[in-house]
């Protein structure tokens, strides 16, 4: 069933909002528990398209899954059965990639599907097809289908090609379950691989961050299960105080993750937003006015998150002068912004990771596509500032990484429906 958005812009929010669970940690917390065969309990679950598929993908392999609560739920892997990975499933997002680290690792080997997800630039898994054959792992592509084997293991050192977050966390959820030592270097240190970092030392495993940019693992033969609360997403809380800025509102975010937007805060306290941190979990954003952005780059944490860049980029079309955004990570990530120029925005494309946007200018309501997800929520935010009606298509896209997101901002004062075809 097709759904649609529709906005009525131009009102300012005002109130208060909570952050839910943080989608990105949740997938590899919920791969973690393949990796055991005893009861695991992950509270504060956020109720989205994408981790419910993946608790789907489970439970199609033979995961016991019993809901405690709204947002708590028990796995139980005892009876896996890795031939029974559904492809339907896992070619519809990114997530699926973190099945091969803890299948692998638990039965020596394991055929999945190419993982599909947000369609923002190339996303191929040579990163994790590498480095596990840096631990001597055999790798192999047909048809469709990747296969990882292995019988004995080389190497305690890997190298990643580049800072992924999912390779990352792939190669965390392989060594845990090896008795070997394994340092991971070049590895991403973003808040998911902080939470499955502690969940993994919850389970038996010893993993320590040995410098800012290197992980060291020591894993066991047998791993316990796990009770874990996923911490709340700093990607949301960006979000809510964005829409807050763009909107020229007064929100006060509660259960805000406000440790890994360090320099994300303090370049919108550059630009000359209007803020107050109140204590380490609550942000109330004040009416700022016009803001003065000259540049936002994406970068690696603790760089400003490339899934953050969307919602600036909206801002920075309300911002005095001239603004450059650069996303070195996917060259698809700045297709949003075409769709901004046919709202009325002024941005000239240099390439497909940099654009100039000029502002301020007025955006008009139109009707759009939304090709992935945080670009879908940036157009959300476009709607809520541009005058008269703004429908947007396809937004299972944004359903996948935020929760009913139209009645949550509609608390707030905004205009926005959603309406089934």
């Amino acid at each position: 069933m097709k759904e649609q958005f529709i906005i009525k812009g131009g009102l300012s929010l005002k109130g208060e909002i909570e952050v839910r669970g943080a989608k990105n940690s949740t997938f590899p917390i919920i791969a973690a528990t393949l990796l055991t065969r005893e009861p695991c309990v992950i509270n504060n679950f956020p109720l989205i398209e994408d981790t419910l598929k993946m608790l789907d993908i489970l439970e199609e392999i033979g995961a016991e899954i019993k809901w405690l609560g709204k947002r708590r739920v028990q796995i139980i892997c005892k009876k896996i059965d890795p031939l029974k990975i559904p492809v339907e499933t896992v070619n519809k997002f990114r997530g699926s990639i973190l099945l091969i680290g803890p299948l692998l690792s638990r039965f020596k080997k394991v055929k999945i599907p190419f993982p599909g997800g947000c369609l923002i630039g190339a996303r191929p898994i040579d990163t994790h097809t590498d480095a596990f054959s840096q631990k001597g792992v055999e790798v192999s592509e047909k048809r469709g289908k990747y296969s990882f084997s292995f019988s004995s293991l080389k190497k305690d050192k890997v190298v990643l090609r580049e800072f992924s977050v999912t390779a990352t966390e792939n190669l965390l959820l392989f060594a845990s379950l090896q008795k070997d030592k394994t340092v991971i270097e070049i590895a991403d240190q973003d808040y998911p691989n902080q939470e499955l970092a502690q969940v993994l030392n919850k389970m038996g495993a010893s993993i320590k961050a040995v410098n800012s940019h290197s992980f060291e693992i020591k894993g066991k033969k047998r791993l316990k299960g796990f009770n874990h609360t996923i911490s709340s997403d700093p990607i949301e809380t960006g979000t809510f105080i964005t829409a807050a800025l763009i909107t020229n509102g007064e929100v006060v975010i509660k259960k805000a993750n406000l440790s890994f937007l360090t320099l994300f805060l303090k370049r919108l306290k550059d630009f000359g937003a209007d803020f107050k941190i109140i204590d380490n979990q609550t942000i109330k954003v004040f009416p700022s006015g016009k803001l003065k952005m000259n540049k936002i780059q994406s970068l690696p944490y603790p760089g400003i998150s490339t899934d953050l860049q969307p919602g600036l980029g909206v801002l920075a079309t309300q911002n005095q002068g001239t603004t450059l955004i650069h996303d070195p990570l996917y060259e698809g990530r700045l297709k949003y912004l075409e769709q901004l120029n046919k709202m009325g925005a002024d941005i000239i494309f240099c390439d497909p990771h940099r654009a100039i946007i000029n502002g301020p200018t007025p955006l008009t309501g139109i009707e759009l596509p939304s090709m992935d997800l945080r670009g879908g929520a940036a157009l959300l935010m476009a709607g809520m500032a541009a005058k008269g009606k703004t429908i947007i298509h396809d937004i299972y896209q944004v359903d996948r990484g935020y929760e009913k997101i139209e009645e949550r901002l509609s608390c707030l004062g905004a205009d926005i429906k959603r309406v089934c075809l």
